[in-house]
């Protein structure tokens, strides 16, 4: 019967779910420390674009606070959430003001909106792995940092 090999199932979703939903309330929130009951000490970030994967807590925590420095009215909307195993995908809308450097670029004062999917990876009740895909050009073009591909070409 579905119901007694599926239940569990269901329920590993829900709680996958929520724990992504918390992951959000911590970035909403702009307080890294809030993450210690989100992620695990050994988080792992693989997040485009960057070199080599951002590991542990602390070096989360960092680049976090990086983002909230850079963007400080920093807020993201789920728009979507998706559970299946031990995998949650959220795919959501970000939206700031650039008044604190990011990624070398001094402040620009405007605002940007961008997107992002995550991939999470759950064990034992805590995030323990993401892959962040996000649209950075999008980002940038809207900061004034960079041109629209059409309107580099000659």
């Amino acid at each position: 019967m579905c119901l007694q090999r599926c239940l569990p199932n269901v329920l590993d979703m829900k709680e996958n779910i929520a724990l992504a939903r918390r992951f959000s309330d911590v970035m909403n929130g702009h307080d890294p420390d809030r993450a210690e009951g989100v992620l695990d000490s050994t988080f792992v970030s693989h997040f485009a674009g960057m070199p080599e994967p951002v590991r542990g807590l602390n070096a989360w925590k960092q680049l976090a606070s990086g983002y909230f420095s850079a963007f400080p009215d920093l807020q993201e909307t789920i728009d979507d959430v998706i559970s299946e195993g031990d995998k949650v995908v959220t795919r959501v809308t970000v939206r700031g003001t650039h008044k604190g450097e990011f990624m070398g670029i001094p402040p620009t004062g405007k605002q940007a909106t961008w997107t992002a999917i995550a991939i999470f990876r759950v064990a034992g009740g805590m995030l323990v792995e993401e892959w962040v895909e996000q649209d950075s050009m999008s980002m940038l073009q809207q900061l004034g940092v960079m041109s629209a591909p059409m309107e580099a070409m000659p």
